[in-house]
């Protein structure tokens, strides 16, 4: 039976041996999409809930009644019946908390982004691989139908050589306290970024704004790749409309992903441009080529069920995974590089 609200941690009732422990931490927005997904896969259980709003666990109660609920986040990190825990906080307690359970031998699913630093990030890397425990980072893009499609046409040649990658994710609101729009939005585009494109960046310049609370709620980042391939992200609060739209540009073909598309997220279209250079080099012609669109059949699936389902198969079979510590660590390191260039006013910071 659970305890009531606030209390120590025990579980009485008998838990399969070969489930997966959960406790998760944090039931604010992303929280409870936690905590139904872990309980919907049957390698594993949500054991317990921890925060420290009592508002907030009362809603757990009554949308999970049963379920073991605390307020003190050490007595579950702590707890030898739990064997990974799920940090769903605010960015700036990530580090504490992931470190606290691993040095407690727990594997660890971390909100993104990962970690508040550079530092913190590879500290966490380290301490995981010595304890040969696992961090997934909470890149959910990464596994949805969309992302897993233009993967694939960029792998098998469809696109061609990427000429640029370009990202819009607006909307008004939702303001954050803690930490900037950057922070906020920038993520999901660098992780999607970061996944897509197998060459690494070299230098990331970035300008933004502050309008309401002291944090930038507009920004623009440009990041630089070696050759020609050049990715823009245009991250804002203060949008009177939302938008989550992004353009691919490719040698072949060029792809737009809209997102709040629900019938056609993905369209491909047979656009480009032939360039012709005779023997004087100052004579260059340029012809327009503008072929047929399609929109491929995309998989519709709820991406954080099937990522989560990649932590257990991690865990359990030491699966490897696209989005571990090490990419958490590449995110953090481009949000690190774009608030530096924000601070001074769009300089450009190598990577």
């Amino acid at each position: 039976m659970a305890t009531a609200i606030g209390t120590t941690y025990t579980h009485t009732e008998p838990v399969a041996a070969d489930l997966i422990r959960f406790g998760v931490i944090g039931y604010g927005y992303w929280g409870p999409n936690i905590v139904r997904n872990l309980g919907s896969l049957p390698g594993a259980c949500v054991a317990a809930l921890c925060d420290r709003s009592q508002q907030a666990l009362r809603r757990a109660s009554q949308a999970h009644p049963g379920l073991n609920l605390i307020s003190d986040s050490a007595q579950l990190i702590s707890s030898p019946l739990i064997q990974a825990i799920a940090v769903v906080t605010p960015v700036w307690t990530h580090y504490e908390l992931a470190k606290a359970a691993l040095e407690n031998g727990k594997h660890v699913f971390v909100e993104k982004p990962f970690t508040s630093t550079v530092d913190q990030a590879e500290e966490l890397i380290e301490l995981a691989d010595k304890r040969n425990l696992k961090i997934m980072v909470d890149h959910t893009f990464l596994f949805t139908g969309a992302v897993r499609k233009i993967r694939q046409l960029i792998d098998d040649g469809t696109l061609g050589g990427l000429y640029y990658y370009d990202s819009t994710r607006v909307n008004l609101g939702l303001f954050q306290h803690d930490i900037n729009v950057i922070w906020d939005l920038a993520p999901h585009d660098l992780s999607i970024m970061d996944f897509l494109i197998d060459a690494r960046p070299e230098a990331i310049s970035a300008t933004g704004q502050k309008h309401l609370n002291g944090h930038e709620d507009v920004a623009f980042i440009t990041v630089y790749f070696p050759g020609r391939l050049i990715a823009h992200i245009n991250v804002n609060w203060l949008s009177p409309v939302k938008v989550r739209t992004t353009l691919i540009g490719g040698e072949k073909k060029m792809l737009v992903w809209n997102d709040l598309d629900t019938d056609e997220k993905l369209k491909v279209y047979d656009k480009g441009v032939n360039i012709c250079t005779k023997q004087d080099v100052y004579e260059l012609l340029v012809s327009y080529r503008s072929g047929d669109m399609w929109a491929p059949q995309v998989e519709q699936v709820e991406a954080l069920k099937i990522e989560l389902q990649s932590f257990l198969d991690c865990i359990t079979y030491n699966k490897s995974i696209i989005n571990g510590g090490l990419a958490g660590l590449q995110v953090v390191r481009m949000l690190e590089a774009a608030s530096s260039s924000v601070a001074r006013m769009g300089e450009v910071v190598y990577l």
